[in-house]
């Protein structure tokens, strides 16, 4: 049996055969049933959504964690992979509105919450398909056959049970507080939504200094015009909503007479003393106030007092937009008037003097501090009333003022100014909530910042009415919806959450026990988020998701949360036996039958609507009815290590320790604070316990120039061109070895191709070489071995240097970096395998029998192959599978099928001989620092040359060039190497501090030290390189320094070329004589034949006769080196003939001279 010989790299169509055998042999599953009873190594698959098409970042993520579960399956390890759907939540509803051409109002409306989830139930799969075939294409494995669903009705009942336990702990509850909103989306945003990447953004928002008049002022602010208080807000759309001011209780205050600098009208204003010149000119400073003319550029001002902020505390203000009063309602749910309590000055620690004015403009119905400071004060809030009876902000849920058609006539009448409120009515707080600026389900973000806001109308309104001081551009930083991409509100809400907060420190705690990849992320974007921990808000007032399994009586004074099917049956049997309900909506459910048939939505549903019309019974016989919110869809997935099992119903106990908690994930920078927030908060709270042992938290994937990929701005890649164009294992190890998994990366294809090229090429070639040479010579594998040691410098070297490889890339893998394991996976078979050990050895595997020495040729050739193979398996997993299986074809060495399915290489430490491969490393170096001084002059390799000179610093550096003189020599093409201890005379050095080492330990002395180091001669200079430290007195003083400490490089010299590298140096005479010219031309004529024999066709062993034109620049070759031309082309015969001619006549060059060359087969 021969060895697969290859006709063409072509990696995607190598993929698709290896693919095809994958399925025939059912190599994944058996990657998993040949491990049973093997250790496990868990791993959890963070879900995808199938309602959107996969990106090339997708590929990026799904190869890192292949990487690492395909290398612990080669270890031996049990790994299990279930694949997972992620499909409730946001992303899916938003979809669905857009594809039916419907708002969240129309839900329940135009359309039932029946219809509607039944369409996001549909939709969530759409490209489930895509997915599939993208995870097959890549080589991706994850079993697709048995998914967990986040809509499957077992992951719910788990779900249910997990609130359960945290409601009994006491880590559930409700509370009415300012949370951000999203107007855009309709429901409420968790702290950890709104801290996803991207989320904060810099937006340029019209600001305004607003003048708040003083109804009691001080009398230093009396005498000179109307008194105000200036405060700063970059939400001006809030100021009908303010009721208080508040300024810091350690700031400093000042009263200023000035000029309203739009109307010109006399005023004294109050702000803090620190941001004094902020808003008043120092050019001004000391102008006469009486001099000022309307429109004069300077405005005067003149400090008059001067406070304490809390001397301030207590001062009463007018409201400034007085449209509507604020009302406070009693327990008996009777509401009256507020005003007397509200407009005043109140104290605040937050406030700053980092801006604005060191005055806050308070609107406690639209942000946390405002409220807090408001309630601690006593201050009101400004409430409407709907004709429901419910208190709201002037802000309905859509993002608008409400419309006074929705409002209470009686507070209508009493609390709001008609006439000014009208006015405003249904106006859009910003115009990206405005539904005009959204058509077709699409955003128009520029047509929205160029229209008019209610921002820029309210400030000119107040510039109009002389209550503006400044209206001003300014861009900060606001948060936005991360689905959305539109800015949220902060707005009171009845929610629940979860007390996040009361295990915060016991989080922190685990959290340094996990390995983060990078470091830096855990103990910063993650560990800093732990640090300043909000409670989490669970609440989501949508329709498709897993609804919040709790039922309250009407007055919430009994509560009933459920944490099982058979608890809610339970309960709805209570209820029917109670007369509040009449029937069981699921009778066909059968409790403790735990198959898939009894769970599915033909028996049950636990989604709305199904749950809503379920009403339970109280101890006190009265209804209660499901609380209305739907969960956090982050808490679907972070509940993924029970609910994927359906825990604790089904793969509890024993068996639920042996897959819990995960030893590895991998995701994208954007879930730190998303799934795997959700994952370590439920874990702790309540298993006590981390979620996952490892994590890789993979970077970005950008264009190639460093931009976010989209579909707008048309740089989006197309992962299935990408795979179709350059196979995936050519993605898939361009991505692992261009960059770490942490850094993001700048996707190019022609890095790829270079991929492709570069090492696929390289590693193909090689194989092709052995195999095309063991057909011929019958190797096939099964030879008995030639000991190591028996076996020739070369093949030690490489074998060591394999070991080493194995060695070194087991480590990287084991701490969870893949990077450098693929680097040196590739400069292994690129530098090493290709270039120097098969390149130096063709040789050994041309003609002749075979000999012991050709014999241990072929197996160290095929020891690095098939172990290469193995080693990079996890990596480029379709290549490496051919390469195994076309290996083991022949020599029958495992009884595996599929690399796969074999045993990761181990390192072989009686085989690594670190000094043979400093020596050879150090003939590599050399070669190459004189081949590249040969291309600096253009000189062929093929043309000899006569002498390099190699300066040695110590004896041991010696000893190893010696030993690879005649290697060097050969590679170089040179005919002489010489060793040389002292340089003085021969080799020029120049030297400079090297400031990078010495600036850190000697950074006051640096100028003396470069001082005298442009003094060192050419023996200084080599006692420095030579020595492992030398000692420098700088004013007196003694200082340590090496050769590291230094950059020493070399001149040329007349008739030589020189080149140094660390502690290396070269020098290459480039003389050339007559006698090497002649042999330059004579290799330059091999070289020549050669491709002429492999370009007609003839095999390695055929002879033949050679006939070359007589040019003159020929001749002095043919004279001296006919036998060597004819050794090296198997000519019987080589001649010079004026017109030749034979089988084969080819029209050459050498040195750009014309010759022709004819080839005869004998």
């Amino acid at each position: 049996m021969k060895f697969k010989e290859y006709k063409g790299l072509d990696l995607a169509g190598l993929a698709a055969d290896v693919l095809a055998e994958w399925d025939s042999d059912d190599t994944f599953h058996k990657s998993i049933s040949t491990r049973e009873g093997h250790p496990t190594f868990v791993f959890y698959e963070g879900p995808p959504s199938a309602n959107g098409m996969p990106g090339i970042h997708h590929v990026m993520a799904r190869t890192i964690k292949d990487v690492f579960c395909r290398y612990k399956t080669q270890q031996g390890y049990l790994v299990h992979r279930k694949a997972g759907w992620d499909t409730h939540g946001l992303p899916v509803e938003l979809g669905v509105e857009k594809k039916l051409g419907i708002t969240k109002e129309d839900i329940g409306k135009k359309i039932s919450i029946e219809e509607y989830n039944r369409t996001c139930r549909e939709a969530v799969m759409e490209f489930k398909g895509v997915w599939e075939k993208l995870t097959r294409q890549m080589g991706y494995w994850v079993n697709m056959d048995d998914p967990y669903i986040t809509y499957d009705n077992k992951y719910i009942e788990s779900l249910w049970w997990l609130l359960k336990q945290l409601y009994e702990k006491g880590l559930l509850y409700k509370g009415y507080t300012i949370q951000p909103y999203s107007p855009a989306a309709g429901t409420g945003l968790s702290t950890h939504e709104l801290n996803q990447p991207g989320c904060y953004r810099d937006v340029k928002d019209t600001t305004v200094v607003a003048q708040f008049r003083i109804r009691n002022p001080k009398p230093e602010m009396t005498g000179w015009g109307t008194p105000y208080f200036l405060a700063w807000t970059t939400t001006p759309w809030t100021l009908p909503s303010n009721t208080a001011l508040c300024v810091g209780p350690k700031i400093d205050y000042v009263a200023v007479r000035t000029y309203n600098p739009y109307t010109g009208e006399k005023q004294t204003v109050v702000l803090a003393k620190a941001l004094l010149y902020a808003h008043f000119n120092r050019k001004a400073e000391g102008l006469a106030l009486d001099a000022y003319k309307p429109g004069d550029k300077l405005v005067p001002f003149e400090v008059v007092g001067e406070y304490k902020g809390p001397e301030l505390v207590g001062m009463e203000y007018e409201q400034l937009l007085p449209w509507v009063k604020p009302i406070e309602v009693d327990e008996q749910g009777t509401w009256h008037d507020a005003s007397a309590k509200a407009f005043r000055v109140i104290p605040g620690d937050y406030v700053t003097t980092e801006d604005g004015t060191g005055i806050v403009h308070i609107a406690p119905t639209f942000g946390a501090d405002d409220a807090n400071v408001a309630r601690a004060a006593g201050i009101p809030s400004l409430f409407m009333l709907t004709r429901k009876g419910e208190t709201r902000p002037m802000v309905d849920l859509t993002g608008k003022f409400f419309l006074l058609d929705e409002l209470d006539e009686q507070f209508v009448r009493e609390c709001v100014d008609v006439e000014a409120y009208r006015e405003y009515e249904g106006r859009w707080v910003k115009n990206a909530y405005d539904p005009q600026f959204t058509v077709d389900g699409r955003y128009d973000e520029k047509a929205a910042q160029a229209a008019e806001s209610l921002d820029i109308y309210i400030c000119m309104r107040l510039k109009t009415a002389g209550k503006a001081f400044k209206i001003e551009k300014h861009v900060h930083n606001y948060p936005h919806c991360w689905r959305t991409d539109k800015p949220v509100l902060y707005y009171p809400l009845d929610s629940w959450f979860i007390r996040s907060t009361a295990a915060k420190e016991r989080m922190i705690e685990l959290n340094r026990t996990i390995r983060w990849k990078p470091e830096s992320t855990g103990t910063g974007r993650f560990g800093k988020w732990l640090e300043n921990l909000n409670d989490w808000n669970l609440s989501r007032s949508r329709f498709w998701g897993t609804p919040l399994p709790i039922w309250a009586t009407e007055d919430r004074s009994e509560m009933k949360c459920i944490g099982s099917i058979e608890e809610l049956m339970q309960e709805i049997e209570r209820s029917i036996a109670a007369g509040v309900m009449k029937e069981n909506p699921f009778p066909h459910f059968k409790v403790g039958d735990m198959s898939a048939e009894n769970y599915s939505t033909q028996n049950i549903d636990l989604h709305r609507p199904y749950v809503d019309s379920i009403v339970l019974v109280s101890s006190k016989g009265e209804p209660m009815r499901r609380e209305p919110d739907l969960i956090d869809v982050w808490f679907d997935s972070g509940a993924m290590p029970y609910a994927q099992l359906h825990y604790p119903f089904e793969h509890g106990g024993d068996y639920f320790r042996t897959v819990y908690p995960a030893d590895f994930i991998a995701e994208g920078v954007d879930q730190t604070r998303g799934w795997f927030f959700t994952l370590h908060a439920i874990a702790t709270m309540l298993f006590d316990s981390v979620a996952f042992r490892n994590i890789i938290s993979n970077g970005l994937v950008l264009d190639k120039n460093g931009n976010k990929m989209s579909k707008r701005l048309g740089n989006a890649v197309d992962p299935f061109d990408i795979l179709s164009t350059y196979g995936p294992d050519a993605t898939r190890w361009y991505m692992i070895s261009n960059s770490q998994p942490w850094d993001n990366l700048k996707f190019d294809r022609d890095g790829v191709d270079e991929v492709r090229r570069k090492f696929f090429g390289t590693l193909y070639n090689t194989y092709s070489f052995f195999a095309l040479y063991a057909n011929v010579d019958g190797f096939t594998g099964r030879e008995e071995e030639v000991p190591v040691e028996r076996r020739p410098e070369i093949d030690r070297w490489i074998i060591s240097l394999l070991n080493t490889l194995v060695k070194n890339v087991t480590e990287s893998l084991e701490n969870y970096d893949p990077t450098p394991a693929a680097r040196a996976i590739q400069e292994f078979v690129g530098e090493n395998l290709s270039n120097w050990y098969v390149r130096l050895n063709r040789k050994r595997f041309w003609g002749g029998g075979m000999t012991e020495d050709k014999l241990a040729a072929y197996q160290t050739l095929y020891t690095c192959l098939e172990t290469v193979s193995k080693l990079a398996a996890p990596f480029a997993p379709f290549m490496m599978d051919r390469i195994f299986r076309d290996l083991n074809a022949v020599s029958g060495r495992h009884t595996e099928s599929s690399v796969h399915l074999s045993t990761y290489p181990k390192a072989d430490e009686r085989l690594i001989d670190s000094s043979l491969e400093e020596m050879m490393s150090l003939a590599q170096r050399v070669s190459s620092m004189v081949l590249a001084l040969r291309r600096k002059v253009s000189i062929k390799v093929r043309q000899p040359l006569t002498k390099i000179l190699i300066p040695v610093l110590d004896p041991a550096m010696a000893r190893h060039i010696d030993a690879v003189r005649n290697l060097i020599l050969n590679e170089v093409n040179v005919k002489e190497l010489e060793l040389i201890e002292q340089t003085t005379g021969i080799i020029t050095k120049r030297i400079k501090p090297n400031f990078k080492t010495l600036g850190p330990k000697y950074g006051k002395y640096m100028k003396q030290i470069a001082a005298l180091t442009a003094q060192f001669s050419q023996e200084r200079i080599a006692e420095i390189e030579s020595a492992p430290e030398s000692v420098l007195e700088i004013d007196g003083q003694q200082i340590v320094v090496t050769p590291a400490d230094f950059e020493i490089t070399s001149e040329d010299m007349p008739g030589w070329l020189v080149a140094s590298e660390g502690k290396l140096t070269v020098a290459l005479d480039i003389t050339l004589t007559d006698e090497l010219r002649a042999e330059g031309v004579a290799r330059e004529l091999i070289n020549r034949i050669q491709n002429i024999r492999k370009d007609s066709g003839f095999e390695v062993t055929d002879k033949i006769r050679v006939e070359i034109e007589q040019q003159e620049f020929v001749l002095p070759a043919l004279k001296s080196f006919a036998d060597y031309i004819a050794s090296q082309t198997l000519a019987v015969e080589i001649e010079g003939v004026p017109s030749p001619s034979g089988e084969f006549v080819v029209e050459s060059e050498v040195d750009e001279q014309p010759v022709r060359i004819a080839v005869t087969k004998i």
